[in-house]
């Protein structure tokens, strides 16, 4: 296989892959406090968590949650990933939305509203 059909088969690939999608909970390790939400892309999610750890920068969160990172640090906050979205290859990113809006208020009668920001 030439480089450029190598390049061109990768490039189909990244193209048809689809990010992994869910709901998802920020927690406050220090108060126990926890952001609930969504997003039909989990791993863009940790790569801002991540990048808020890695160079201390409580604005990288969500707005909700910058006041506490001030406060304790941003080293508190972990995610936790509590349901992953089965998506098929024909749902449209309006379907997949929906469908997490969905699932993220199923989860929100789970939890205490107290415990949430």
């Amino acid at each position: 296989m030439s480089d450029r059909a190598r390049r061109r088969e990768l490039r189909d690939q990244y193209r048809e892959a689809r990010p992994e999608a869910g709901v998802y909970r920020i927690v406050n390790g220090h108060s126990g406090r926890a952001l609930l939400g969504s997003t039909p892309n989990l791993a863009s999610l940790r790569n801002r968590l991540e990048f808020a750890r890695s160079t201390n920068t409580p604005g990288a969160l969500d707005h909700r949650l910058v006041e506490d990172a001030r406060r304790d640090g941003v080293g508190v906050f972990r995610l936790e990933v509590l349901e992953v979205l089965d998506t098929k290859p024909e749902a449209t990113p309006a379907q997949i939305r929906r469908d997490l809006a969905v699932l993220e208020g199923l989860w929100r009668e789970k939890l205490d509203p107290a415990a949430l920001y």
